[in-house]
């Protein structure tokens, strides 16, 4: 994949990671119960745990920063914005991770949104890393 697609993919990929955490947030934040196909409840019981908060901040908030922050690193031009955009990638699929264990493992329910972040978080550090690994190409022409 060229620079220029893989660049494409994760702006995409950010737009999409922003859109469903920014609703979880919007959700939390209006005392609403998400809306999820399919029924089952699994994401109220998901964003009703003690687990949606980490220290008192929702964790769709530290999502919704996360793929700011990360947006943020797509605009930097230099090795170091790549290499701190693939780290954040990988915290971020770590983090997805962990909370999907704790869905399955600890809460017993799956919320969609949930998983939908962290599949999006998945390919996005894949796509950051492989960003990350390539040569940084030169300036483009205004």
């Amino acid at each position: 994949m060229s620079d220029r697609a893989l660049e494409v993919a994760a702006w995409i990929l950010v737009a999409i990671g922003l859109a469903v955490a920014g609703y979880l947030t919007w959700v939390h934040y209006a005392g609403l119960d998400p809306v999820c196909v399919g029924g089952g409840g699994g994401c109220e019981r998901v964003q009703s745990s003690t687990y949606a908060d980490l220290g008192g901040v929702p964790v769709a908030l530290l999502g919704l920063g996360g793929y700011a922050t990360i947006a943020v690193t797509l605009v930097g031009r230099v090795d170091s914005a790549r290499l701190l955009g693939a780290l954040l990638g990988l915290v971020g699929f770590g983090f997805s991770a962990y909370l999907t264990y704790v869905e399955l493992a600890v809460i017993d329910a799956v919320c969609q949104w949930c998983v939908a972040s962290a599949v999006t978080m998945t390919f996005l550090g894949a796509v950051l890393v492989a960003r990350a690994l390539r040569p940084t190409p030169p300036p483009r022409a205004r």
